[in-house]
């Protein structure tokens, strides 16, 4: 007989960013993690850099979950963000079978990656033109994300940018977030990236 406080899995859900030192993969993944707090959720943020501060091989993590969190490492993320050639080629092959792998169109030439959807933007472009700078690139494919994956929800998000981010940075990625989520919009698939469900 199931007890009475079974009900469906819970969810957990690992995000990976991955590029180049200087792309602001390190604020994208806390501004996602205070976000995903925000609404309730466990959560644990990583990051890791390449040999140099700005230009190395770097990535943030997130993982997302409904209940404690006693694994805080990422096995095959559910969805992975390539912001570089070298980041694509390491990390897209390893998202999860079902995965969603989000690229910068402009920067990485994409190969197939068996079961997995890939979603290819051009990020940087849309920084430039949205927020000034292609610095925003991260912001964008928050937007993106967002209405893709759903990963939290788009108010939460805002409020994170608005607690993490100074007056002077924060109109210009505001922007940058609307562009990504207008993009994510039209780029929706017919059935976006699942999250895994623990059992």
């Amino acid at each position: 007989m199931p007890s009475p406080a079974s009900g469906p899995p819970a969810l957990r859900l690992e995000i990976r960013l991955s590029g180049s030192g200087g792309q602001g993969l390190v604020l994208a993944s806390t501004v996602l993690a205070e976000a995903a707090v925000a609404t309730g959720r466990e959560v644990v943020q990583t990051q890791s850099y390449g040999p140099e501060a700005r230009g190395g091989a770097s990535r943030a993590e997130v993982i997302i979950s409904d209940e404690e969190i006693d694994f805080p490492e990422l096995v095959s993320p559910d969805i992975t963000v390539c912001l570089s050639q070298e980041a694509f080629d390491t990390f897209a092959a390893v998202t999860r079978d079902g995965g969603l792998v989000l690229y910068d169109e402009q920067l990485v030439v994409a190969k197939p990656v068996p079961g997995v959807r890939l979603v290819g933007v051009p990020l940087t472009s849309l920084a430039q033109q949205a927020a000034g700078t292609p610095l925003a690139a991260n912001i964008v494919a928050l937007g993106v994300l967002e209405k893709l994956a759903a990963p939290v929800p788009v108010e939460a998000l805002i409020e994170s940018l608005r607690r993490r981010l100074p007056e002077r940075l924060l109109q210009a990625d505001l922007a940058a977030l609307q562009v990504g989520l207008e993009t994510g919009r039209r780029r929706r698939p017919r059935r976006a990236a699942n999250p895994r469900r623990s059992p």
